[in-house]
């Protein structure tokens, strides 16, 4: 799969995906909730697998925010175990495509046994260089402002870019670009406390598919129309600016 986008996976995009649908794809076939978030792992490895030919230098995916805890227990551990389970299996493939995972979030309220897994997943994965996959767990951009805010020294002078350093510190991940195009499945539309600071100039894109059902091509074809629109970032464009 070639990208129409850029030959350059240096000058690739930063995507974000807020994958909603799981639990109403299951429910739609009877299923229990925990059923729709294996299916949604197949997703995941789906997009990450095409997300580099097609353009995308850094993917964060938002698997768990700090507001998810409010579920029942028995679907929250259901929740973390895969998530484990998917760092232990799915590392060799990381690395065989040169893929390097971040966790972004909290690590204070996640089990021992998921952080040690986390740390060991960060470290076989650090050298990758074609795609930078963010996986945001216990997450909260508001949280996370606050945080960086807190960062702010007497010296600085509290710039954009110096806050989004400070920022980059409190994600413990200063290297990932703002988001370029920002998509969430399952036709909710709203950001749900993600990314908010990164993703002020974001395309939006909503789409109705569940999660469990996104693959190659739907990203392709969000990107596709992410290619379409006209990015003017509060200027004008250059014909009506002449």
């Amino acid at each position: 799969m070639k990208s129409p986008f850029t030959t350059d996976v240096a000058a690739g995009l930063h995507v974000a995906i807020i994958m909603d649908g799981n639990g109403r794809w299951a429910a739609a076939r009877g299923l229990p909730r925990t059923a729709g978030h294996r299916h949604g792992a197949g997703a995941v490895r789906r997009v990450v697998e095409a997300a580099p030919h097609l353009g995308v230098r850094t993917l964060t995916l938002f698997a768990f925010s700090g507001d998810n805890w409010k579920r029942p227990v028995s679907e929250v551990r259901a929740l973390l175990a895969l998530f484990r389970s998917a760092l232990a299996s799915d590392v060799d493939r990381l690395v065989a495509r040169g893929i390097r995972l971040s966790v972004i979030g909290r690590r204070d309220r996640l089990s021992r046994p998921l952080v040690a897994a986390i740390a060991r997943a960060e470290q076989r994965t650090t050298e990758g260089k074609a795609l930078h996959l963010r996986v945001a767990v216990d997450y909260s951009a508001r949280d996370t402002i606050v945080e960086a805010a807190g960062l702010l020294r007497p010296t600085d002078t509290c710039t954009r870019a110096r806050f989004a350093q400070r920022l980059g510190e409190a994600l413990g991940d200063p290297t990932a670009p703002d988001v370029d195009l920002l998509i969430r499945t399952g036709g909710e539309q709203r950001l749900s406390d993600f990314l908010l600071w990164e993703s002020a100039y974001a395309e939006l894109l909503f789409t109705p598919r569940m999660w469990p059902e996104f693959g190659a091509a739907d990203l392709e074809e969000a990107l596709a129309q992410f290619a379409s629109r006209a990015r003017r970032f509060g200027g004008l464009p250059a014909a009506v600016a002449r």
